[in-house]
């Protein structure tokens, strides 16, 4: 290959050369030299890593400690679940979303359900800022009768800060390819690069993705809440009986003894007149043998 031969400067030629032995490696086909098209990929390589190097030697170069991840700060995934018993389910619902609305959250996901009798049981769960997690988990509880609570912290600090950098690096990947790709001259060179950057590019997406998911889990905290309606009898139960639960018992056994009663009787009552029937017989053969056995004797 000839270079032109007019002066250049010794960076920018070395530069121009190393982009040619790029995008002839990756053009050559296995008649053109053995080893041209993997010496081309790495150079590919090495350029994503030295873009990936030069920026985060400005980044720590800088001194301002602006790109710098702040390892001071946690990041950490609050998530909570609470089952409360309230007189009034619809009305503790929207109590419930008022709390969350004037914390700065809102209701992502909402079920209610009925049972057989009647009763509704709703699911309602609520995205509330961190900083107000503790508060709006008090007030909830409040409401009423607080059957059962679970709360969890997962601290992903270290996920964080590793998402942040591989997102930083993959976008210094991806302005490298670029330039590349402005510097082809040749159509299967063009085709190539493209391909490398559709592939980076896709992996530069997945990191943001995974990015916006935990700022989203670690700015806004998760609350489950299970309303269920208080059952009515509850209170009655426990209150030991007074003079009218004892008059009320005593009158309900008295009325259960006289339905047995008459019950006992209008069972006996067909054998009773039977016998009644057999002692009036009896009674008269009775009389009768009597009667005629008297006059014999006196003789």
């Amino acid at each position: 290959m000839r270079h032109p031969a007019r002066p250049v400067r010794p960076a920018l030629a070395g530069l121009l050369l190393a982009a040619a032995l790029v995008l002839t490696g990756c053009g050559a086909n296995d008649g053109s030299g053995g080893g041209s098209a993997s010496d081309a990929k790495a150079d590919v390589h090495s350029a994503a890593g030295e873009a990936a190097g030069s920026a985060g030697a400005k980044d720590s170069g800088s001194g301002t400690g602006r790109t710098t991840p702040d390892l001071t700060v946690s990041r950490i995934i609050r998530t909570a679940s609470l089952t409360v018993q309230v007189k009034d389910v619809p009305k503790a619902l929207d109590a419930a979303r008022t709390t969350a609305e004037d914390a700065g959250g809102y209701v992502g996901e909402e079920t209610t359900t009925r049972d057989s009798a009647g009763h509704e049981r709703t699911r309602v769960v609520l995205r509330v800022p961190t900083g107000k997690y503790d508060e709006v988990l008090n007030d909830l509880q409040g409401a009423g009768k607080l059957i059962d609570r679970t709360a969890k912290a997962q601290d992903v600090t270290d996920q964080v800060v590793d998402v942040d950098s591989r997102v930083r690096s993959q976008r210094a990947s991806v302005a490298r390819i670029r330039e590349l790709m402005d510097r082809a001259a040749k159509l299967s060179d063009v085709v190539t690069l493209e391909g490398e950057l559709s592939s980076r590019e896709a992996d530069l997406e997945s990191l943001l993705a995974q990015q916006a998911s935990l700022k989203d889990r670690t700015s806004m905290a998760t609350i489950t809440l299970s309303l269920a309606r208080t059952p009515a009898e509850a209170a009655a139960k426990d209150d030991s009986p007074g003079f009218v639960d004892a008059v009320s018992g005593g009158w309900h056994v008295f009325v259960t003894m006289l339905r047995w009663i008459a019950l006992a009787l209008g069972a006996a009552l067909p054998f009773a007149a039977l016998a009644a029937v057999l002692a009036l017989l009896w009674w008269r053969l009775a009389r009768r043998r009597r009667a005629t056995g008297q006059p014999g004797s006196e003789t």
